[in-house]
Formats: structure tokens, C-alpha cells, sequence
């Protein structure tokens, strides 16, 4: 079950489903994105609360690390999935990284799209993906529990899998090549949680992205059930928004 917690009187979400290790979504009370400090949102902060470098700190200082080990790759919508590694922190063209050491924490950002903590409590492993239709289209979550097993031999029913905040069903419209490119990821048929209007398909894709992780073997997933539309007052939404270049982000740290 997701609950708000905070970090300073700050709110970030996070799920019962992991206890040892910390894994969590950041708020717009803690924006951490490379371009934090040059597009103001919508939704008014206090400028104090929108300093990228305050920020970093103070996720940093929560998960005992320097903030160099604080460290995100450069998101482009691929599936592409990169293994952190100790004093690197340069992951071009990455949308899902898997951390096996406690030095570094990871973080990606998202604004509309799913984002997705995967966490082996057994062998101590987690990995976070992101999931915007393409990404979902691609098949990255069930690519990333994958590349997990096949390089750490992880069981998919040890991994526990939380899908964060993300445009819900009801706000997220798209035309006719989505909708047929999501239908091919999985097989149960895509009209059961989706609605036509003319065209048009209102697409659910934490739905999609938790249906493709059950074929992937993965039992224990967690739906956060905030839309980042319907709920703007806690997450940023690109639509919603107006193609707002903030982020609320994914973060996670072993032990």
C-alpha cells in the first residue's frame, strides 16, 4: 500500500511492499531534474524549495551518501538498460538502471509516464525503469526483470515491483498506432481496461505495465493509485502542464 512520508516536512510517496531498502517517489515539494531551476511550474513553490542543488542535498543526507552518488542517466524513451557502476555517473540514452551496490543511490524522473521500482530483497538488487508509452511499448519493465535475472539470477517471484504515479486511463488519450503497438504486449485484450472514442483510446499504462509484468513472473506489485493529472497538486504533469520541463522522480538505494 502507497502512504505519504516525508523527508524535512517534505512529502514523498512510498509503498509497505519494501522494507529494507529505501525506495520512494519524490513530490513537487523535492524536485531533484537537471532543469529544476529554469522552468517555474505551475503550481507555485517557495524558491527555496525549488533549488536543485538544496534538494540533491537533501536526499543525499536522507539516504547517507555524498551527493555525487546521487545519480540519474539521460532519459530518451528507449529500452535501453545500463548496470550502475562505482564512480560512474554518465548513462546516455538509458531509461532503466539496476544497482547492486550501496554506495550510489538512483533516480529517474517522470512527469506522465510510469515510473517503476523493482526490488529483490533476496539477493539484495533494485532497478528502476521508465515507462512512457514507448518505453511500455518497447516491453522495459519486463525487459529489466530480464536482465536481472539473466545477469544476477534474480526469480521474478522474489522481485517486487511498485508502479508509481503516472497519467491515469481517463486522462491519457492517444490515437490508433499506440493502441495497437501497447495490444501486442500482452494478451489480454487491451479494450477490457481501455475506452474508444472515435479514434481516439483513453490507454491505462500502469495497467498495461503491471499486466506485462505478471507474464514476467513478478507477484508482488504495488499500483500506486495517483493519477500525476488528476493530482497535480502533488506531481508534475506534462499535459497537464503544458510540457513543463519539471520532475517528480523515482529514487532508490540498497542497503
Amino acid at each position: 500500500m502507497f502512504y505519504f512520508d516525508e523527508i524535512d516536512g517534505r512529502k514523498i510517496l512510498k509503498s509497505d511492499f519494501i522494507k529494507n531498502a529505501q525506495a520512494f517517489f519524490t513530490t513537487r515539494d523535492i524536485c531533484i531534474c537537471d532543469k529544476a531551476e529554469i522552468v517555474a511550474p505551475s503550481i507555485e513553490l517557495p524558491q527555496a524549495e525549488m533549488s536543485l542543488e538544496n534538494n540533491k542535498k537533501l536526499i543525499a543526507n536522507y539516504l547517507k551518501i555524498e551527493v555525487k552518488n546521487l545519480i540519474s542517466p539521460i532519459q530518451t524513451h528507449s529500452a535501453n538498460i545500463e548496470i550502475a557502476k562505482e564512480k560512474q555517473s554518465n548513462y546516455p540514452y538509458t531509461d532503466g538502471l539496476i544497482l547492486t551496490n550501496s554506495t550510489q543511490a538512483i533516480f529517474l524522473n517522470f512527469a506522465d509516464c510510469t515510473p517503476i521500482i523493482f526490488y529483490d530483497p533476496e539477493l539484495n538488487i533494485g532497478a528502476i525503469s521508465h515507462a512512457g508509452w514507448r518505453g511500455t511499448a518497447q516491453e522495459i519493465a519486463p525487459k529489466t526483470v530480464e536482465k536481472m535475472s539473466d545477469l544476477y539470477n534474480c526469480n521474478p517471484q522474489n522481485i517486487i515491483a511498485l508502479i508509481g504515479p503516472a497519467i491515469c486511463g481517463k486522462c491519457y488519450e492517444v490515437g490508433t498506432d499506440v493502441y495497437e503497438k501497447l495490444q501486442k504486449t500482452i494478451t489480454a485484450p487491451l479494450s477490457e481496461f481501455c475506452t474508444q472514442k472515435g479514434d481516439k483510446y483513453h490507454i491505462d499504462l500502469k495497467e498495461i505495465n503491471k499486466i506485462q509484468l505478471l507474464q514476467a513472473g513478478i507477484e508482488k506489485i504495488d499500483v500506486c493509485p495517483y493519477c500525476t493529472c488528476c493530482n497535480n497538486e502533488y506531481f508534475f504533469s506534462y499535459r497537464k502542464e503544458n510540457g513543463t520541463t519539471l520532475r517528480h522522480s523515482a529514487v532508490m538505494k540498497i542497503r
